[in-house]
């Protein structure tokens, strides 16, 4: 691994918006929902926010999804997803494109994402030494996989194990929040983090549908290259119905908090976008409004959930 100053030296070249771009700052806004709504996790169970340890949450974990991202554009370079990709629908799928379009290099790319990595090491450590070690396991979890999802030899994305590890991912950014402020493990952040996972899931899920030919010629096998698209955008729909119906369940076997059901408001966008989705599910060029639907669907139930806890038990 190269060290943090020849990672830096390697980036001089390029612009502090070319760095941002690298990220797809777009898809970022999953991950600081993610910690609002671990934050209100907190904060529903009476546990005083700290507000300075919360806004260190959202930028460590926002650091994090972002090194994951430009990890993942370095190695779909190096395995030739990207540049075999003519079908995706930027900026949603189909990487940054910045290596494609002959802005940055590939090695500029990963020194990028060893930069980020290099800076989050020693800021996560100090955060899980004023928030308990628990931290450190859930922290240690997320690098694991951000790495395992695109990094050879595991490479989970070309195993079909993508989505799955991208609903953990998110759903470990939800508990890493509320440990943070509570300082030990609870059900209640667990129980809610299982429902914003799967929705994160399906925006992975739908999004490969545009790059499953170029996925499926380079040997990454997505579930809509496992399966095919009409198989795909069933379980995109089972996915869906699942993480509506846990929140409904959980409030009945009194797991989450009754105010867990404003989560509920996202279900008509999440069904939207499965009708969307089946009528083009063979025409992945005409997706792109659903896949919009899908990303706003996970914000509004996260945030609505967050602003249930908020608003029902107070700030």
């Amino acid at each position: 691994m190269s060290t943090p100053g020849l990672a830096a030296k390697a980036l001089t070249s390029l612009t502090w918006k070319t760095w941002v771009q690298m990220t797809r700052p777009g898809f970022l806004i999953i991950t600081a929902v993610a910690c609002v709504l671990g934050l209100a996790t907190a904060r529903v169970s009476d546990v005083e926010l700290h507000v300075f340890k919360a806004l260190v949450t959202v930028v460590l974990a926002v650091l994090l999804h972002a090194a994951a991202n430009v990890l993942n554009d370095y190695h779909d370079a190096l395995n030739g997803a990207d540049e075999v990709n003519n079908q995706g629908l930027f900026p949603f799928t189909g990487g940054a494109r910045l290596i494609q379009n002959g802005l940055v290099s590939v090695q500029q790319t990963r020194q990028l994402a060893l930069t980020l990595l290099w800076f989050l090491v020693p800021c996560g450590v100090l955060l899980a030494m004023v928030s308990g070690v628990g931290l450190i396991a859930l922290g240690l979890a997320g690098f694991f996989l951000a790495w395992a999802y695109s990094a050879p030899p595991l490479a989970l994305m070309k195993h079909g194990l993508g989505e799955l590890a991208v609903a953990l991912t998110w759903a470990l950014v939800v508990i890493g929040a509320d440990y943070v402020q509570r300082g030990q493990f609870f059900i209640i952040p667990v129980a809610v983090s299982l429902s914003y996972g799967l929705l994160i899931g399906n925006i992975l899920l739908i999004n490969g549908f545009p790059d499953a030919q170029a996925d499926a010629q380079v040997g990454k096998h997505s579930l809509v290259v496992n399966l095919g698209p009409r198989l795909a955008a069933v379980v995109y729909l089972f996915w869906a119905l699942l993480a509506h119906a846990w929140v409904v369940w959980g409030v009945r076997l009194f797991i989450h908090p009754e105010a867990a059901l404003w989560g509920l408001v996202s279900l008509p966008v999440s069904l939207w976008a499965a009708v969307v989705l089946w009528q083009n599910a063979t025409q992945p060029q005409c997706l792109k409004p659903a896949i919009v639907l899908t990303i706003v669907a996970a914000v509004v139930h996260g945030l609505a959930m967050a602003a249930g806890f908020l608003f029902l038990y107070g700030l």
